[in-house]
């Protein structure tokens, strides 16, 4: 039998240290990427446990860790993450159709990536940061935290993850609307291949609740183009259909709906002012998203 490829990680070395040039211009352009799109948490002294830090003249004493002191003799002061009303919330579409790739990456491997990259960029603005996966129905939901381990929680769940299943926008993104109860930062990751009127009923919803939203929707080059010429075989990715047809005979009105679609998704984003960005798999997502930080930074 042979060996099945190893799964690539969502956060590799190579992604990382492009990621920190991406860091670097986020904090040129606006003080860095999240804090271009809300103000990041500041340390305080309630709600759960962030660090220690040393003592220094003019602090209360109330917050030195006695335990600690009777250990190493050295006052020290527990510092904890202030809250406030804002968080951070990543949604990751893992539906069936999130499977399909022609190239070398798939949608939910890019959509994966990004995912993983925002909750790093967010957790090292020290924005707690949370996420949510789904498909027909929530399949994960993390609360935003800002612990250590709480990356590492989400690397884990996004790295374990296998898109499948029908693509229903609306359901779960009503029940997270529901489930998010502070204002916030909310990233919606998902090629939006479902009907307009679910998904604007849902993205209201998000809306009313204050959040700020942004839908980074992601599509493979094959959807966008439609290159097909000579007969070929379709096959639905949720449901198993095949259709097999001429794909120069369909060029035409494959392309005339599809472009119908994103029209009616970008209609919506504009009135209910979400932005609207469309990933091409083949984009290195650095070079994507330091593009967009550039743009959203510039708008001010």
């Amino acid at each position: 039998m042979a060996k099945q490829p190893e799964k690539p990680d969502v956060l590799d070395t190579a992604t990382l240290a492009r990621m920190s040039n991406l860091q670097l211009l986020a904090k040129t352009v606006v003080e860095g990427f999240i804090l271009g799109l809300h103000k990041s948490p500041f340390r305080g002294f309630s709600v759960e446990f962030a660090e220690y830090r040393p003592y220094v003249p003019g602090d209360d004493i109330k917050h030195i860790d006695w335990k600690v002191y009777a250990k190493s003799d050295k006052h020290y002061l527990k510092l904890f993450e202030e809250e406030t009303n804002l968080a951070s919330h990543v949604i990751l579409d893992a539906s069936g159709s999130m499977a399909y790739g022609s190239g070398e990456i798939t949608k939910f491997q890019y959509a994966a990536r990004m995912a993983a990259c925002l909750a790093y960029f967010m957790m090292g603005q020290r924005d707690a940061t949370g996420l949510v996966v789904f498909d027909t129905e929530i399949r994960e939901i993390l609360p935003p935290r800002l612990r250590p381990t709480h990356l590492q929680h989400i690397i884990n769940v996004v790295q374990s993850c296998e898109p499948g299943g029908e693509t229903d926008l609306a359901q779960p993104l009503h029940a997270a609307a529901e489930s998010i109860k502070k204002r916030g930062l909310v990233v919606v990751i998902s090629d939006l291949l479902g009907e307009i009127d679910a998904l604007k009923g849902a993205l209201q919803h998000l809306k009313f609740g204050g959040h700020d939203v942004i839908v980074f929707q992601v599509l493979d080059p094959h959807e966008l183009e439609f290159p097909f010429d000579n007969l070929v075989e379709f096959t639905d990715l949720e449901t198993g259909q095949r259709l097999r047809t001429s794909g120069r005979a369909a060029r035409e009105e494959y392309l005339k709906e599809f472009n119908a679609h994103q029209e009616a998704v970008r209609e919506t984003c504009g009135d209910l002012k979400i932005d609207h960005v469309v990933y091409d798999t083949r984009q290195p997502l650095d070079m994507a998203l330091a593009e967009y930080l550039y743009r959203r930074g510039r708008a001010g």
